[in-house]
Formats: C-alpha cells, structure tokens, sequence
C-alpha cells in the first residue's frame, strides 16, 4: 500500500491490519514516502523479509510500527530479540502439503500470531493457495492469519473452515487491480459476504 487515495479508501474499509511491504524485491515494496495518513485505528505492519533488527527499528520509528511480520527465514532468537523491542510479531511461514508445523513449536514465545501462507518461489504474494486442509495438523495455541491466494471466489470456503486458532485472513493479490494498488469494491463485497 502506498497510493493516497487507494490508501485512504482502504483505511474506511471495517478491516483490522494494514500491511506495508519493506521488501524491495517485492512489486509492492514501500518508498520512503508512505502518505501521511489517519490510518483510524487500523494497525499499520510493516513486512519484512530476513532484515536486520536495526533497519526493522529504524523504519518501524520512522513509519510508527508497533506490529512486525517477518516473512523471511527469521530464527526463533531474531524474533525474541524484536519481541524484546516491544513489537508484536506475526512470524510467517510457506505452506505445503508436506509442511511439518511442529516447526512452528520453537517460535510459540515470542510470536503474537503466526501466519500460513502458500509456499512458492517468492517470500509471499505468489497468487495461490495451498490445500486448507493441512491446517488440521495445527495443533499450537498460537493464533494465526491464513494467507495464499484468496481471492473473491473463496467467500463460501471460508465461511466453512471451522479452526479454532484461525483469527485473521490475509487478502491481498487477488484484491488488487495492480501491485500495491486495491480493488476496493471487491474487497468491500468480499468483507460484506464473509465473516469470521
């Protein structure tokens, strides 16, 4: 996210998060001039993608991050050591059907929420989904944000997942007109067809 006016119609919207991408790999990677903007409450995340404590805190000042996703191969240390730093942590990690989520069990206590996304070639943002299933081998305490290719089409799949740890939903490429710019009117009937 970083155009104005798509921006600001995103912050209306009765959403919770607001991810902001410092990962210049990435086609939505944010310059060093996101809007000055009343986000209203919307938690603003800032993404990032095996950086160093260092930068993650000096852009998280600059930009007033209280919420990292770590969307690398961050260890369980580097996330303890920013939990330290008062943040919350949401720790991601690439979902396939041979994923092994007692790797999730080291992260536990220093993460505020995990979130499962489709693995592929990039970090995240690959367009697709994985098979929701899986995420019955999940047996941590830790809630997590399902992400991975979720697009308008999943409105009545999601209305029937029935996981007790699932507290949010990551909607992102398939929301988007371009990179880093929404399609709002989809993601308004998106939210209006499903609840969690």
């Amino acid at each position: 996210m970083r155009e104005p006016e798509n921006l600001s119609e995103l912050i209306d919207l009765p959403i919770d998060f607001i991810g902001l991408i410092f990962y210049k790999k990435s086609k939505r990677f944010v310059s060093e001039k996101l809007p000055e903007l009343d986000f209203k409450g919307k938690e603003k995340v800032g993404v990032f993608v095996n950086e160093s404590i260092e930068i993650i805190k000096e852009k998280s000042e600059r930009f007033d991050f209280k919420t990292i996703q770590l969307h690398g191969k961050e260890s369980p240390e580097f996330c303890e050591a920013l939990k330290n730093e008062n943040f919350k942590i949401i720790k991601a990690f690439s979902v396939n059907d041979e994923f092994d989520f007692s790797k999730t069990k080291k992260y536990k206590h220093f993460c505020d929420f995990f979130l499962f996304d489709t693995k592929g070639k990039l970090p995240g943002g690959n367009g697709y989904t994985f098979d929701w299933k899986i995420l019955k081998n999940y047996q941590g305490e830790v809630p997590f944000f399902l992400s991975g290719g979720i697009n308008i089409s999943h409105n009545n799949i999601l209305k029937d997942l029935n996981f007790k740890q699932l507290y949010a939903i990551d909607l992102n490429s398939g929301f988007e007109i371009e990179p880093a710019l929404k399609d709002i009117p989809l993601l308004k009937k998106f939210i209006n067809d499903v609840t969690i």
